[in-house]
């Protein structure tokens, strides 16, 4: 209970009450009238517990609101208040009170944003993130670690890491951090599916301020489409060293063999010479891609935009193109609507010719390639469909790589770089298109670039 029945000034008043009594069985041995003694002893009696009210509800009283006011606050409840303007000393002390609890209201409501602030930060990295107290035990993880490597958050929080951490790098990584409290680097190879992943995990100390370790902090980098490109790097490099030593070698050997002094068979140097010819023009095709493909992916390439008449393009490359398909036999029809686009038109005219040229080298004799360009929606399509090899649906997705054959001893002996389609996908993107493919083996291939007109 509060205020005048509380068991503080109960206990005030019942010892009152036994000294009164005491005071008033001693004195009434010398007294005459006890009627005026037990009138004099109810008067200090009742006056010295109103005294009492007055003290306690003056000065203990607030005391004891303050307290529990402040007891309130630190269980964490920053709404309480404490009220009490009957004496300038308590009003003093409420006001700073209150000032504190409003204080602890605004620090906490900035730790708990902050903290919403690092969970976030934590959870939406894009390398996996483990922290680790002094003994081993796992503190924390986030969402990015799990995508990785399964389980859940439980299963990882509270364990001793080589409980729950299968890897025998990372296990590694975290005891050679305690063991020489320094960072420590390394990558390693993990499976998510079927799909192999390559990561580098860094490792560090936590130190305190008096240079004592606390855990161990390990980020997990997904360093995939970096080995992806240095093993695409490796490849190109290999397979632009290959096409270039079988023309280089021919050229070598009859240059040689021409230099050696075999000049007097006219017919046999007219053919060295023919193939010097050739393998020279395949080298000059080769670095002629090479630099279209270098210029397309550059930084600082632009499109030239040309209004083009799409029957006035292809009218312009049916020559070449007609003398290649009878050269080898092959039917070439086109159907062209008489529409008009804006593109790059150098660009758009090597994209039709890469697509013929490629229909051409795997039609076999008396096949047939078309062209078709039309306009759909707001698209416009170029098509170009054959009756040739067609193309493996595994090889599909490869077909745009540089460098990649379907059938390598076709287009080698047709004089192809295998870098056409990777030109075409590059000039597609850069007109902000896409390219499909329909294509089935022994069935024929059909290509469509799309485009917006």
């Amino acid at each position: 209970m509060n205020g005048p029945f509380s068991k503080v000034l109960l206990s005030y008043i019942v010892g009152l009450f036994i000294i009164v009594l005491i005071a008033g069985l001693i004195i009434s041995t010398f007294a005459e009238n006890i009627i005026f003694l037990i009138a004099v002893l109810f008067i200090v009696f009742f006056s010295v517990c109103l005294l009492f009210i007055r003290i306690y509800n003056n000065y203990i009283l607030p005391i004891e609101k303050a307290s529990n006011t402040i007891k309130e606050i630190g269980k964490g409840n920053y709404q309480a208040r404490f009220h009490y303007t009957r004496n300038p000393l308590h009003n003093e002390l409420s006001t700073n009170i209150n000032k504190l609890a409003r204080e602890l209201t605004e620090f906490s409501l900035q730790e708990q944003i902050q903290s919403e602030q690092l969970s976030t930060l934590i959870d939406n990295m894009a390398s996996g993130l483990v922290l680790l107290d002094e003994r081993g035990y796992i503190h924390l993880v986030n969402r990015k670690f799990i995508d990785l490597f399964g389980k859940t958050e439980k299963d990882y929080v509270g364990s001793l890491y080589y409980n729950v951490l299968e890897d025998e790098t990372i296990q590694e990584t975290i005891q050679k951090v305690f063991l020489y409290e320094g960072r420590v680097k390394d990558t390693f190879k993990h499976y998510v599916g079927i799909e192999n992943m390559y990561f580098e995990i860094s490792g560090a100390p936590i130190i305190n301020e008096r240079n004592i370790p606390k855990g161990v902090v390990l980020v997990l980098h997904d360093i995939t489409e970096l080995k992806k490109l240095e093993s695409m790097r490796k490849d190109f490099v290999a397979n632009v060293s290959h096409e270039l030593r079988t023309p280089i070698t021919s050229i070598k050997g009859f240059s040689e063999t021409l230099l050696d002094g075999n000049l007097d068979d006219k017919e046999a140097v007219s053919q060295f010479l023919e193939i010097i010819y050739h393998e020279s023009n395949r080298i000059q095709i080769l670095i002629e891609d090479l630099l279209s493909l270098s210029r397309l992916e550059s930084d600082n390439f632009k499109l030239v935009l040309h209004k083009i008449n799409a029957s006035e393009l292809v009218e312009s490359l049916m020559p070449a193109l007609t003398y290649k398909a009878e050269r080898k036999d092959i039917s070439f029809t086109t159907e062209v609507e008489d529409i008009q686009f804006k593109a790059d038109k150098d660009r758009i005219t090597q994209v039709i010719i890469n697509l013929v040229n490629n229909a051409l080298n795997y039609t076999p004799a008396r096949g047939d390639v078309s062209l078709r360009i039309y306009k759909e929606d707001e698209l416009v399509k170029i098509e170009v469909c054959d009756t040739g090899i067609g193309i493996p649906e595994k090889d599909i997705p490869r077909v745009f790589e540089r460098f990649y054959r379907v059938d390598k001893a076709r287009a080698r002996d047709s004089g192809g770089t295998g870098l056409g389609l990777a030109i075409v996908k590059h000039i597609v993107e850069v007109h902000e298109g896409e390219i499909l493919i329909d294509s089935e083996a022994d069935q024929g291939t059909t290509i469509t670039v799309c485009l917006p007109a």
